[in-house]
């Protein structure tokens, strides 16, 4: 595995403190902000300098029912080949559903929602990791991402899902430290076990964000300091592994150079303390002259998938120093088609190569997605089993981050509407899907604005019917009430 070291996720907002910070190894670039043919001078400058750069796509979907669309695998692939990527990464995610695999209108949640960690979300994951796999011109890594909401009759735990995801695909991991602590506090997960049950050699590298809690709920914002839970579960990861490498994200309310690199220092301080751990724990396991060593050996037969049998056998080892203190460790090992070794047990895998997938299986799935997403991006009922007030929660949260994006996709809009603008757009936004990316919302938003009534005849209605018109192309638009929008805006321009 390439060591990266220690980096930052590259923004335009903080290029230029980033190209002068001391120590930065390697950056991360979101990948759809990013041109292959007009690559932004301050990446362009690191690149020359022999700073890694990595794509990190966020609109893939690779937990969607549907198969990667081949235009955005061809875009991740430009991306990482423009860039000289060692590697790419992607999310764990579902980001649409319906269409024509569920007879619905297809949807978009503009946001990394979790799949279900059942055997049928497992067996579509592990298909379109294929395909991207094959698509790309390198290796691909894969993040665990956040969650407010949980999949009722859930059949893995996470560090089962990614486990045997790995196992299947030979896929890398980015494990976010950051969302491991997000779903303890939302998910009641335990980071430690997710940790041990975790192939830690497929471990590409690590994120490291902030966020905030409000009402029992944490928000993974990357808008806040790292917080000291998330830099303890990463001492915990280098206390098992060394990470190859280790990136701080951060997305908008950007501090001073100075606090950045302060939150890098206490980044590497964490690493560097779990190594210490580690090796202590290791050098303590050897001690065996110096304690009592009691060795307890348990096997067990567990029934998996084709027919066959999982075969585990579990090894606790507790040493007894001179001092009294007790030092323990867990090995799980599995027969099949991958080994594992970590504390707890280790998660079954089929162990089989690639399979022709079913059809029926993703529209189960896409029927089960596109069910939840219309529940939280056009107020249909709450699908059973899920905690409707979460759901609430999710809800809310997508539309504001709708706010937010299309304020930075058109900042004019902002401008125009004042502070009515976010309380406006988040109005616009229950009950009304974004169908076609943020500038295609934005798009929809202004028109819905201008045709509902919400702006009586002003300066503001005037600007926005040209901002509109200035967006909408010249060809005229299918609908009528678009052409509506287009005669209001041409009578009050040759007025």
């Amino acid at each position: 595995m390439r060591r990266l070291g220690t980096g930052i996720g590259w923004r335009p907002e903080i290029a230029d403190a980033v190209e002068r910070m001391p120590g930065i190894d390697w950056v991360e670039a979101v990948a759809e902000n990013v041109c292959p043919g007009h690559l932004p001078d301050s990446l362009l400058r690191l690149r020359e300098r022999g700073v890694t750069v990595i794509p990190h796509g966020v609109s893939l979907g690779l937990g969607d029912a549907e198969r990667p669309d081949t235009g955005r695998l061809a875009a991740l692939a430009e991306r990482a080949e423009a860039l000289g990527s060692p590697l790419v990464t992607e999310h764990i995610a579902f980001v649409r559903a319906g269409g024509p695999l569920t007879a619905s209108p297809r949807l978009e949640a503009g946001h990394l929602l979790p799949v279900p960690r059942t055997r049928d979300a497992l067996d579509v994951l592990c298909e379109n990791v294929r395909i991207a796999q094959d698509a790309l011109p390198v290796p691909l890594a894969v993040e665990n991402i956040a969650a407010l909401i949980a999949w009722p009759g859930e059949e893995m735990t996470e560090g089962q899902f990614l486990y045997e995801l790995a196992d299947r695909t030979g896929v890398r991991l980015l494990i976010d430290v950051a969302n491991l602590h997000t779903n303890h506090v939302n998910r009641g997960e335990d980071p430690a076990k997710a940790l041990a049950e975790l192939p830690l050699e497929a471990i590409a590298y690590v994120h490291v964000a902030g966020g905030f809690e409000r009402e029992g709920v944490w928000h993974d914002s990357h808008a806040h300091p790292v917080p000291r839970p998330v830099l303890d579960i990463l001492t915990d990861l280098a206390s098992r592994v060394s990470p190859p490498g280790v990136l701080l994200e951060r997305d908008e309310n950007f501090p001073e150079p100075a606090e950045l690199e302060r939150e890098l220092g206490a980044i590497r301080a964490a690493v560097e303390a779990g190594g210490q751990e580690g090796a202590l724990a290791r050098a303590s396991s050897t001690t065996g002259e110096h304690g009592e060593t009691e060795t307890v050996t348990g096997i067990g037969t567990k029934a998996a998938t084709g027919g066959g049998a999982e075969v585990g056998v579990g090894v606790e080892v507790r040493t007894r120093t001179g001092g009294g203190a007790e030092i323990g460790a867990e090995v799980g090992t599995r027969t099949g088609a991958g080994t594992g070794v970590g504390t707890e047990s280790v998660p079954a895998t089929s162990g089989s190569g690639p399979t022709a997938l079913d059809e029926a299986t993703r529209q189960r799935l896409g029927l089960a997605q596109a069910a939840l997403l219309s529940a939280l991006v056009a107020g249909t009922p709450v699908p059973e089993g899920f905690d409707r007030v979460r759901l609430g929660v999710q809800a809310r949260a997508l539309a504001a981050k709708r706010a937010d994006v299309v304020a930075k996709v058109a900042p004019e809009l902002p401008l125009i509407l004042g502070n009515g603008y976010r309380t406006a757009f988040i109005a616009y936004a229950q009950g009304r899907p974004m169908h076609g990316g943020y500038r295609r919302d934005a798009l929809d938003f202004a028109e819905e604005t201008l045709l509902g009534g919400r702006l009586t005849e002003g300066r503001a209605r005037r600007e926005l019917r040209r901002w509109w018109l200035d967006r909408s192309g010249p060809a005229p638009r299918p609908k009528s009430r678009l052409g509506q929008v287009g005669r209001v805006g041409r009578t009050l321009i040759r007025r």
